[in-house]
């Protein structure tokens, strides 16, 4: 039959849900950029509290995104609200967690995992804040990955905790210490396909990372479009004029939406007639097309919401 497995019922119950085709970064030391990113396109935004903010500027910058969450959460429509943290172990970690987790925020950026454990033990700090603040609803958790060490163990790292959402991909970091060519697409392809197979294992989607020329829209547009067929849900945007492309690269063509249409209302026939197989326009559809085409249809929901 066409049924698919289901996650168990404590994550199904816990996982926070949500997705995106594009995330907007915004340096967390830029508060002017904060409500008119709040009031734009993208499907996401992620305040930046790491490198893009100076040590000495770490407390204001925390601050001023504190206060940026407090407006969100009051916003009848926003975007989906996340936090690129500090690293765990650095002095600024903890007070991260302690200032953010706050309605107006839906999930935190880790960065530099490189472990499960190391996810796990966020997922703790976060579940102990949660229960002191008296929030239900869990703040998810955005992991990236931007070491060869995480790439080698980012099934289990995804797999770590139902609050993971997602494994990002972090080129820069990977790359530039390995003396990796960031601009070969054949290294990327490779990469992101790696990813995948991961976060596919570990039952998470897989999240783009960002495409450093900002005036390189083909560029940009490309290595989106490659993402897109490697199965990815999304890309992270480092300017406002990347968004645009990459919400039309994720989002689902309109000969998409009509096939995935097609094959849904051919599947929940054949459920209750009993059929496990259907033909759609003379092709033979069975399990992984049904799911294929009914995670479409889900995003087109979840974007139109």
């Amino acid at each position: 039959m066409f049924g698919v497995r289901s996650p168990t019922l404590p994550a199904m119950l816990n996982r926070p849900s949500a997705s995106f085709r594009s995330k907007l970064f915004v340096p967390g030391a830029r508060p002017e950029l904060f409500d008119k990113a709040l009031n734009g396109a993208a499907d996401a935004l992620s305040f930046d509290l790491e490198d893009a903010v100076l040590p000495e500027a770490k407390a204001q910058a925390r601050s001023d995104v504190a206060a940026a969450l407090a407006r969100a959460a009051a916003m009848p429509r926003r975007p989906l609200v996340i936090v690129r943290v500090n690293a765990p172990g650095t002095p600024w970690f903890e007070d991260d967690l302690r200032a953010l987790v706050q309605p107006g925020l839906d999930w935190i950026n880790l960065p530099k995992a490189e472990s499960a454990a190391d996810v796990r033990h966020v997922a703790r700090l976060l579940g102990g804040l949660e229960a002191a603040a008296g929030r239900a609803a869990p703040v998810g958790l955005l992991v990236n990955i931007e070491s060869a060490l995480a790439l080698q163990r980012a099934a289990d790292i995804g797999a770590a905790h139902p609050r993971v959402t997602g494994l990002q991909l972090g080129l820069a970091d990977l790359y530039e210490p390995l003396g990796i060519a960031r601009r070969d697409a054949a290294n990327v392809h490779a990469t992101l396909h790696a990813l995948r197979m991961a976060a596919a294992a570990a039952g998470v989607p897989a999240y783009d990372g960002a495409f450093p020329d900002i005036a390189d829209l083909d560029g940009f547009r490309a290595e989106a479009a490659m993402a897109k067929r490697l199965g990815f849900a999304g890309k992270s945007c480092i300017h406002p004029r990347q968004v645009e492309p990459a919400n039309e690269v994720f989002g689902p063509s309109a000969e998409e939406l009509v096939w995935a249409g097609r094959v849904d209302a051919a599947a929940t026939q054949a459920e209750a007639e009993g059929r496990g197989v259907v033909v759609v326009d003379g092709r033979m559809i069975d399990a992984p097309f049904v799911q294929r085409a009914r995670q479409l249809l889900h995003a087109l929901r979840g974007v139109n919401s």
